[in-house]
């Protein structure tokens, strides 16, 4: 079928299928549920402190896989002699200020000057929880190419960012790392904006890409729509896709999956793993910190998906299923596997 390009209504990108935001009238009700709100939102022992090994990186992965978790949908990906971050966020609040908003659960495990050499930098949208200002520039004057969804650039350029090493990308486009490795935008369900104003005057964007030997999928910030099969048909099958589990909401129920939906969404992908992201970084929804995970578990087993989940700052190979467990140390005494046993 292919992919086919963005459109646009007057200034504002659409998605492909109808898509509420949180409404109006949903701001007093939504608020009265933070107010209320009893869910373990900020895990209460502290999570970490992790820290990555960077000699690691010295060596390349044996099976020419290896992710590394630096939280929520920071990613460091080496796939066939290549290094590609995604959406790297340092700083300790996502929001338009450091004086407040969501905070980090836990610090960064790897310094951004101990990085091993980039080969490519990923921006899928212009949210704070993906597009970090102090993150960004920290790169001015470095010739990495960063790669993004449309009008996403001119951020990267008020950065620091130089414009020639800034390829803005539609849905469809691609581009190549040296003469074996392609990177594709794709569609994917959600919005943008940085303030009350130019709401979704930026494009948002999901990402496959491909080596010599490796073809996995970046999914960023969507919700479920259609689009997953037509991906999954025009690029699939993958070794390995990234999917958002977490800051789900009953108030936002079509621009963030959950575990239900995001395993449903890597079936119609095609997948052979399936890795959770945006979860157990930030507090950005009404759910337990842990729920996202745990509720995945479930699902995976009921819909036999096979799992991914590497502890943050662990360099892991993908080399078949893997579950490190590793937010089971900081759980309070409830026994949440049952709790979430659906």
């Amino acid at each position: 079928m292919g992919i086919s390009p963005s459109k646009k209504q007057g200034r504002k990108y659409l998605n492909t299928i109808t898509t509420g935001e949180v409404k109006s009238g949903d701001i007093i009700p939504l608020l009265k549920a933070y107010a209320t709100n009893k869910a373990e939102v900020v895990p209460k022992k502290t999570l970490g402190p992790f820290k990555t090994d960077v000699s690691v990186y010295q060596t390349p992965p044996k099976t020419g896989l290896r992710i590394t978790w630096v939280g929520h949908s920071s990613l460091l990906i080496e796939i066939d002699g290549r290094t590609i971050l995604t959406d790297p966020v340092w700083s300790r609040r996502v929001s338009m200020t450091q004086l407040m908003g969501p905070k980090r659960f836990f610090k960064p495990p790897i310094k951004l000057s101990d990085l091993p050499p980039l080969d490519a930098i990923i921006i899928s949208h212009d949210h704070y929880d993906h597009l970090d200002k102090a993150t960004i520039a920290f790169f001015k004057g470095t010739t990495i190419p960063f790669y993004c969804s449309l009008g996403v650039g001119r951020y990267l350029e008020r950065y620091g960012i130089v414009k020639n090493y800034i390829s803005e990308l539609d849905w469809g486009d691609s581009v190549m790392i040296d003469h074996d490795m392609v990177i594709t935008a794709t569609p994917a369900r959600h919005f943008s904006g940085r303030g009350i104003l130019g709401r979704n005057e930026t494009l948002w964007s999901s990402f496959v890409i491909r080596g010599p030997k490796h073809n996995i999928f970046y999914g960023a910030d969507s919700g479920y729509f259609p689009g997953f099969k037509n991906i999954g048909k025009t690029f699939g099958p993958f070794d390995l896709a990234m999917l958002e589990i977490g800051a789900y909401g009953d108030y936002w129920p079509d621009i963030h999956m959950g575990p239900d939906k995001a395993s449903n969404a890597f079936l119609d992908l095609k997948g052979k793993l399936m890795m959770p992201i945006h979860w157990g970084t930030f507090n950005l929804a009404l759910h337990d910190w842990f729920e996202p995970i745990e509720r995945l578990q479930t699902y995976a087993q009921q819909k036999d998906v096979d799992l991914f989940v590497p502890a943050p700052a662990v360099p892991t190979e993908v080399n078949g299923p893997y579950n490190s467990y590793w937010w089971m140390a900081y759980l309070s005494d409830i026994k949440p596997s049952e709790k979430y046993d659906l």
